[in-house]
């Protein structure tokens, strides 16, 4: 190739990439193809296009198995246990050999590995509140303004408008619990028991002021600042600005009004208050899975616990593993606490009519590293931003008798596939909404005829609502921040360079513009869908027995607004 030549393929390279900052402003109609009739993402569309025959006769041995399989089970569908793990990166569990190196122990979850499915490419979203919502809704949070985190207060949260996993489940017959973190809203439209639960047990927040925000970790600096009598200054004027008069733990019954538990107004959370909560919901799940198996329908059991994320040893208590960080202490006990469950699965003699998955939401929170222990392990970053290492995780699927066991699979999954293919399993894909995108691609066959039989070779990556990387196939696209030239693109080849440590110009040449086309598909479509908006109201709605610091809190919070 001569240099002018190369010249000119740079420039058009640049020209095309180029495109992809603009391409939300590059509308034109679309032509849809669809799954049935729910609407999913323009990629998808592409992809069933050239697969329709296979996967149809892969849906007919599905839907064999699935009948089958009712009709031994007296008509009813599977149990399903989905136990999300919180801020936890890929290697940190289910991987004995990466246990040994890493100092830690996960002898149970390596059990449950072992006895499942684990797939090698689950995607998530980059942080907590988006991974949850994805997974309960099948939509990316763009598509319903949750794509950031909230700490605190926010009057905010999942819209009644949308349409949950538990929604769809309770119609299918299923009963519905819902035990640990929530973390999508501190509005009583958002609340589990008002989003298809029949029962939950949950804290409004999340671990910043449940693990974080405790009187310990103000005095030995992990948070600082934000306590009335720390980091004092003699010239601040405004007594309102750091938070206090929070909500704490919620109990909820399908129908009625929250109550707040275990916590007494005038009290000052600690490190014991995080503690026993930690084991109260523990407890919970145990007892809950002990009442859900004794009637007579399939049940919905969703455990998300809180812990690995700790900040503090608990005073008195003993280190057990080499690596000595207080997240991979934790680690070890919800590993003891995972192995329970399983351990009462099998007890209560329903083990093939149960399926458990178990995964992360995201991963590891990098910040604290040197606290918590953990490590990026195989892949760079971590939490809230949009490498490899923050939406790669661990995930297991176990199901005696219908998931093969102690294989890998190597296909593609996303965080929102849980909440297609759950439905699908369940025998209620016909609730499932018609009148939106859901992002959620039904992975029934990936499940149930293991590796190679995935509907996915795509991912979009969003920070809050902006699309920061795509990944299709084994390759990857970091677009370039507003403003920057195209060329400032970033492409990896994940097998080779894994750590997205050397962008490869060698396949931007090519790529290129079919990832811009991939790009101004996706958004043509979200024209055509037009994401929906966030819950809001008055944060603390729909709760019986709010403390008096907490209405002054709310009153104050609302003040801005009169």
């Amino acid at each position: 190739m001569t240099h002018g030549k190369f010249k000119k393929r740079i420039h058009m390279l640049k020209t095309k990439l180029s495109h992809l900052a603009i391409a939300s402003c590059i509308l034109a109609p679309i032509t849809m193809l669809n799954a049935g009739d729910i609407i999913h993402d323009a990629e998808y569309s592409i992809l069933e296009s050239q697969h329709a025959e296979k996967w149809a006769k892969d849906d007919k041995v599905v839907d064999t198995k699935l009948a089958d399989y009712r009709k031994k089970n007296g008509g009813k569908s599977p149990n399903i246990i989905y136990i999300l793990v919180d801020d936890l990166s890929f290697g940190e569990m289910g991987i004995p050999e990466l246990n040994y190196i890493r100092g830690s122990k996960t002898p149970n979850i390596n059990k449950l590995a072992d006895e499942s499915l684990s797939f090698m490419r689950m995607y998530t979203e980059p942080s907590c509140t988006p991974s949850r919502v994805a997974m309960m809704t099948g939509r990316h949070p763009v598509r319903n303004g949750l794509g950031e985190v909230k700490a605190t207060v926010a009057g905010a949260g999942l819209a009644k408008s949308e349409v949950t996993i538990a929604e769809i489940l309770s119609k299918a017959g299923y009963n519905t619990v819902h035990i640990g973190k929530w973390h999508m809203g501190d509005i009583a439209e958002s609340y589990p028991h008002n989003q298809g639960f029949d029962y939950a047990s949950f804290p409004i927040h999340q671990q910043v002021l449940l693990a974080l925000m405790t009187t310990e970790c103000d005095k030995t600096g992990e948070l600082k600042g934000w306590h009335v009598n720390s980091g004092k200054d003699p010239f601040a004027l405004d007594s309102k600005f750091k938070p206090g008069g929070l909500v704490y733990g919620l109990e909820g019954y399908k129908g009625q009004e929250a109550k707040e538990v275990d916590f007494k107004a005038g009290e000052e959370w600690t490190q014991k208050h995080y503690d026993d909560m930690n084991d109260k919901y523990q407890r919970q799940a145990m007892e809950q899975l002990q009442k859900l198996a004794k009637k007579d329908e399939p049940f919905f059991l969703q455990y998300w616990p809180l812990i690995p994320l700790d900040f503090t040893h608990t005073p008195g208590a003993e280190i057990q593993m080499s690596n000595g960080g207080s997240g991979v202490e934790s680690l070890y006990k919800l590993d003891k606490w995972v192995g329970e469950i399983i351990d009462e699965v099998d007890r209560l003699g329903i083990a093939e009519e149960t399926m458990i998955v178990l995964m992360a939401d995201n991963g590891r929170f990098r910040q604290y590293d040197s606290i918590l222990g953990f490590s990026g392990t195989i892949y760079r970053g971590g939490k809230v931003d949009t490498s490899e290492g923050a939406v790669r995780v661990n995930a297991f699927a176990r199901w005696p008798g219908m998931i093969e066991k102690d294989k890998l699979a190597g296909d593609m999954i996303h965080i929102t596939d849980i909440y297609t293919t759950f439905a699908r399993i369940a025998n209620a894909t016909e609730y499932i909404p018609r009148d939106r995108v859901i992002d959620g691609l039904d992975q029934s066959a990936l499940f149930l005829n293991g590796e190679g039989n995935g509907r996915r070779d795509y991912v979009f990556i969003y920070s809050g609502d902006t699309l920061k990387s795509i990944v299709k196939q084994k390759y990857k696209l970091e677009l370039p921040p507003p403003g920057a030239p195209g060329v400032a693109a970033k492409m990896y080849d994940l097998q080779r360079d894994p750590r997205e440590e050397a962008p490869s110009i060698e396949i931007a040449l090519w790529a290129g513009s079919v990832f811009q086309d991939l790009t101004q598909r996706h958004l043509m479509q979200m024209q055509k869908y037009p994401n929906a908006k966030v819950g809001k109201d008055t944060p603390y709605t729909g709760i019986s027995n709010l403390r008096p610091e907490s209405k002054k809190m709310v009153e104050d919070f609302m003040s801005w607004s009169k």
